[in-house]
């Protein structure tokens, strides 16, 4: 099967978006697929092999990231690669053109609907617009893009019911996590570096790993933390990645003396993000934007629990006491939350591992190729008028 995925953003940029797209293209491969990247050319001029780039424009209030309103050739592109499948995970400017091209070229459509745009609009908008107004019109036009495509990814069941509430039309509506790599992260993984590197030998540690953004609540783990160390002094809090909010978030950590605390590590090279889970000894989550949150199965597949916030996707990760403990939008709540995590028995190691092992990107692909056919199956049957 040859499978063209349009995404609105790729490497070097990291987020769950590209990291879904690189775990499912290295399995499908694996199982003899061919998969070809459609994506807006980097701004820092930053290219991969063997991916088609679309002419872009510097989205200038989020550093790193790019959209392409420009007109492309890549119709021709899609026809000479003979692709059996368009399978979209960008749902702005990339997902209006994979369904110009899907319609171009009579292919059908799958989509995944990764990030929860609506809820992150607001902090990225150019102009000031009224909450309720720019959710009104995303949802208008999302409707249109669900409802379009020949079928739709959900990452969680959370997800599915919001969607069927909005786009009750949609053809078919799957729920398909994006699968972790089991082997990758692994309790078996040496976090010792990374302990030395930090200064965090024989401190207890807890992880958030993303995006450094407003709309991933970091504001929560900061003061439910402050309300932790008081009690559990040897905790420490180290946030990976980098972000549009990052010199926020330090200074409030500065205002609230937490400095030496909490350790902002900056961007980490996906090769050593195996290290950085075992390095720790319980993650954290308190983003209500997630539709899925894959750090969170990362964590567990290498045998850490996870503290997260009592919402949407998160929630539907996180069994109580088996697998991490979810807290409310509290700082008190988050603390014993956290608190709890890091108190963790070895019973729960191994039921966290156990549980992330039902979500591996082998079980995940298997049911994306199931849902690809289809998709390719009800096309043919539209061009012979067979479905309205």
């Amino acid at each position: 099967m040859r499978v063209a995925m349009f995404t609105d953003s790729f490497l070097p940029a990291r987020d769950g978006v590209v990291n879904s797209i690189l775990t499912t293209k290295a399995q499908l491969e694996k199982l003899g697929h061919e998969v070809f990247i459609f994506a807006p050319e980097p701004c820092n001029g930053h290219r991969e092999k063997e991916v088609y780039y679309f002419r872009s424009v510097t989205y200038k209030r989020y550093p790193g990231y790019s959209f392409s309103p420009f007109p492309t050739n890549k119709c021709e592109i899609l026809k000479d690669l003979d692709v059996d499948v368009i399978h979209t995970h960008g749902l702005l400017f990339m997902g209006v053109r994979s369904m110009f091209a899907a319609r171009t070229l009579k292919l059908p459509v799958v989509v995944s609907f990764h990030t929860m745009v609506t809820d992150a609009a607001k902090y990225y908008a150019p102009f000031p617009i009224p909450d309720w107004i720019m959710n009104r019109l995303f949802w208008i036009y999302l409707k249109q893009l669900l409802e379009r495509a020949d079928s739709v990814v959900a990452p969680t069941a959370a997800i599915k019911t919001e969607l069927l509430a909005y786009a009750p039309a949609m053809h078919r509506v799957d729920v398909i996590p994006t699968g972790v790599n089991c082997n990758r992260f692994s309790p078996d993984v040496d976090g010792s570096a990374i302990r030395n590197r930090y200064g965090l030998n024989g401190e207890r540690v807890l992880l958030h790993v993303g995006r450094i953004a407003m709309e991933k609540n970091l504001d929560l783990v900061i003061e439910g933390f402050s309300e932790l160390v008081r009690k559990e002094p040897m905790a420490r809090l180290l946030i990976v990645g980098e972000g549009p909010a990052k010199r926020h978030y330090q200074e409030r950590v500065r205002e609230k003396g937490l400095d030496g605390k909490i350790v902002f590590t900056g961007f980490i090279p996906d090769d050593e993000l195996p290290q950085i889970y075992a390095a720790c000894n319980a993650s954290v989550i308190a983003s209500k934007f997630e539709t899925q949150g894959l750090v969170g199965l990362e964590a567990m597949a290498s045998g850490k629990p996870v503290a997260g916030i009592n919402y949407r996707a998160v929630k539907e990760l996180i069994h109580e006491g088996e697998n991490g403990f979810v807290f409310e939008d509290d700082p008190s709540s988050c603390a014993e939350a956290m608190r709890a995590a890091l108190d963790h028995s070895e019973e729960m190691r191994e039921s966290t591992r156990r549980y992330a092992l039902g979500y591996s990107a082998e079980l995940s692909v298997e049911k994306l190729v199931e849902l690809y056919k289809y998709a390719i199956e009800r096309k043919k049957m539209v061009l012979d008028g067979k479905v309205f």
